[in-house]
């Protein structure tokens, strides 16, 4: 439950951070600007790294990591946020429906299977810097493929990475650290909503 509890945390957060970029011109221009870019990647996976070395030395330092690591990464999504707004709104809720359809499908599962589902911590990680080179990558060729590719990729990293985050949430006699579950949780959802909204911003675009 508190997992649960912090991964909404991160959420609310990422939902003020996400309108507080989207809402901001002088944000949007920054952010998809190359420098902007990489900064939100850094950040992106820095915070998270200190969100965890915090949950291990203090509780409440990782609790205010974890809502840190949720308004950076609302921001880091906030030009993709007023892009999707201003293209086709629509897309905004629909990838919100498909990322709590996921959620609810994935963690009913697991919780109804009683499955402990487990990988190689190096499969993630190699998955993981695949995924970043190729999207560092196609910023400088922006190959429409090659997008198409990286966007389903990551939305692929998200669902497994959910499927094996909630399985050790719920089903590890083990877990002991709350943050750190409910952090695994909230990027596996950040991926997977981002790649439900550029799919559905793809669609739009073609209609």
């Amino acid at each position: 439950k508190k997992t649960y509890a912090l991964l909404l945390i991160s959420v609310v957060m990422a939902v003020f951070g996400g309108y507080t970029c989207a809402t901001s011109t002088a944000m949007v221009q920054f952010f998809i600007r190359p420098v902007g870019w990489i900064l939100a990647l850094v950040l992106l996976n820095v915070v998270p790294m200190v969100a965890l070395w915090a949950s291990r030395q203090n509780p409440s330092l990782g609790i205010v990591a974890l809502a840190a690591d949720g308004f950076i990464s609302g921001i880091a999504l906030g030009p993709l946020l007023a892009i999707a707004n201003y293209l086709a709104p629509n897309s905004i809720p629909g990838a919100l429906a498909v990322t709590g359809g996921v959620f609810v499908a994935v963690t009913g599962y697991v919780m109804f299977s009683k499955e402990k589902f487990s990988a190689p911590a190096g499969l993630l990680t190699g998955m993981f810097f695949a995924l970043v080179i190729a999207m560092i990558v196609n910023s400088f060729i922006q190959m429409s493929g090659l997008g198409l590719i990286i966007t389903i990729g990551i939305g692929i990293f998200g669902v497994v990475s959910l499927v094996y985050a909630t399985s050790d949430v719920l089903n590890n006699p083990e877990y002991d650290n709350p943050v750190q579950g409910a952090l695994m949780l909230f990027a596996a959802l950040f991926n997977i909503f981002v790649t439900a909204l550029r799919l559905l911003l793809r669609f739009s675009s073609r209609d």
